[in-house]
């Protein structure tokens, strides 16, 4: 019983050391599997990450926050997913939080996060 569980746990350990390691402020590029009919396509949403929830756990998500025409879009991913093909870490941000969740009412400038140096 416990070989199995060792055997489970260090799967989860290769598969989450496929991605890079990031935080909340990071700007990622997400390359998502989309599936159109019997299609399938990669489309990336690139944003930055509000928030890590259950880390370390197999129910680990990360949300991803983008811009886009002026409209706040959000999307919750769950780190071990098998629809993410790749996350790449586009840059580092000097935050002194885990929830970046005032970011949803700031817009422009007034939203922008200092990169780690």
């Amino acid at each position: 019983m416990s070989d199995l569980i060792k055997l489970v746990e260090s799967e989860y350990a290769e598969a989450r050391s496929k991605h890079p390691d990031f935080k909340a402020g990071d700007t990622v590029n997400v390359h998502v599997k989309i599936r159109e009919g019997n299609k399938e396509r990669v489309q990336q949403f690139r944003g930055t990450v509000i928030q890590r929830k259950n880390s370390n756990t197999n129910g680990e998500t990360f949300t991803v926050r983008k811009v886009s025409n002026g409209i706040g879009i959000e999307r919750i991913f769950p780190i071990l997913s098998p629809n993410i093909d790749q996350i790449e870490l586009i840059r580092k941000g000097k935050v002194r939080r885990a929830r970046l969740f005032y970011l949803r009412g700031r817009q422009g400038k007034a939203a922008r996060i200092k990169e780690k140096i």
